[in-house]
Formats: C-alpha cells, sequence, structure tokens
C-alpha cells in the first residue's frame, strides 16, 4: 500500500513540484495551503509522513508541529530556509524528525522520506525485545548487546544511549534530549559528558570508531543512528 505525504506549503510553484515528484515515486499526496488546513489532515487523514514549510499562513509550520506532537508521532521533516544551529535544535525539540535545508536536491529529499518512513514504521511495529542491526544485536529483555554475535560489555550509561538512540533510528536526536532523557533535566547542556560517553559507545560498536557509521554527528545539533540499510 503507497505511503500517503502531507506536504504543507502554501508555495504553488513548489507544491507543483513536490507533487508531481512524489506522485511518480508513488506517495500519495494531499496538500495543506496553511496550518489550520493542516492540522485538519492530519486528524482526519492520518498521514504516513508530513513535509512541512515553517511559513505557512494562518498558523506557522512550528506552531503546527507542536500542536501535532501533543497527540502523534507522525514522522515530521521540516523544508526551512535556516541555515543557524539554534533554529535546526529549535525544530527537532518541537518534535520534528528531520529538517531539510532550502534549496535541496529531490534524491536528497526522497532519501529522508525513505528513513522518516522506516521510522514511523518502526513504532508502529510490535515492538520485540530483539533487534537487529546488520551484525549488531540489542537484546532488551536480558540488557544484551551482541556484534558479530560476541558480546559487548556495556556500562549502564553506555547501554541506555545505544537503547535511546537506536530507538528512533534514523532521526536527529539533539544534545538537549539526549542528555535530558539519560541523565535528567539538570545534566542539559553538559555536552563534555554527552561526547565523551558517544566515543566510548563508537569504540564499541563501529568498525572504524574514527570514521562511524552507525552513530552519526549533526554538527552543533546533536546525534543519528543510522542503521545499516540506510
Amino acid at each position: 500500500m503507497s505511503a500517503r505525504l502531507l506536504l504543507a506549503d502554501s508555495e504553488p510553484q513548489i507544491v507543483r513540484m513536490l507533487r508531481s515528484v512524489l506522485g511518480t515515486e508513488g506517495y500519495v499526496v494531499q496538500v495543506a495551503a496553511d496550518g489550520p488546513m493542516a492540522l485538519d489532515l492530519v486528524a482526519k487523514w492520518r498521514p504516513d509522513l508530513i513535509l512541512i514549510e515553517l511559513r505557512l499562513p494562518l498558523l506557522d509550520g512550528q506552531e503546527v508541529c507542536r500542536r501535532i506532537r501533543d497527540w502523534s508521532q507522525v514522522p515530521i521533516i521540516v523544508l526551512t530556509e535556516c541555515t543557524g544551529e539554534d533554529e535546526k535544535v529549535a525544530l527537532l525539540d518541537l518534535g520534528a524528525d528531520d529538517y531539510i535545508t532550502k534549496p535541496f536536491s529531490m534524491r536528497e529529499l526522497l532519501a529522508r522520506i525513505r528513513v522518516a518512513l522506516r521510522h514511523g514504521a518502526r513504532l508502529h511495529q510490535d515492538g520485540g525485545s530483539v533487534v537487529n542491526f546488520g551484525s549488531l544485536q540489542i537484546d532488551r529483555s536480558r540488557r544484551l548487546v551482541t556484534h558479530d554475535g560476541r558480546e559487548l560489555r556495556l556500562t549502564p550509561t553506555e547501554y541506555n544511549l545505544l537503547v535511546l538512540l537506536s530507538g528512533h533510528a534514523g532521526k536527529v536526536l539533539t544534545h538537549r534530549m539526549i542528555l535530558r532523557t539519560i541523565w535528567g533535566p539538570h545534566s542539559e547542556h553538559d555536552l563534555n559528558t554527552l561526547r565523551v560517553f558517544v566515543t566510548q559507545l563508537r569504540r564499541k560498536i563501529e568498525v572504524n570508531p574514527a570514521n562511524p557509521t552507525l552513530i552519526l554527528t549533526e554538527p552543533g545539533v546533536g546525534y543519528r543512528f543510522r542503521p545499516p540499510d540506510q
């Protein structure tokens, strides 16, 4: 069954281009020209993914994201012109799964859409206790992590960090979100501690820790866990 994409954008040229390309790729696309229309379609149509421009009429994209996250975990990709790290962090903290900065290539956007849809599908799976990412296996019921069948000795914090990142595979998690979840609300600005544990975890799960392929750094923003199939 084709994935349903909601495109919330008020620029006719962008809408025509994206609707055409996404339709060619097999997606079913609905368009919302303003914020209230986007919220209404999310509630009634239940899309599998949302592409949203921040500068929407009547209700801006940031407020739309915030309201959606009050009741839904549907993947959201923000189409933005912002390039500053603070703005990107703010978008992710509002609940966006990813962002793509204009101008962007359609190839990159389609790749981001595929990743976000896989993330959304994982959220709706039954969620067995054992998950596999290539040769990396995480058994959450036994708190056991193996690589190529060999048990990895992770500290409790390293394990919790790995479960958090892998549980949101493909999604950018901000420094603040990770610190708040793992270390508590009073540790949101302790970036040095986070970097130390990410480095330690990479040494244990990455084939080449100096050139990581599983835990990727989003400069100034946070980290993204990228499974081998992405």
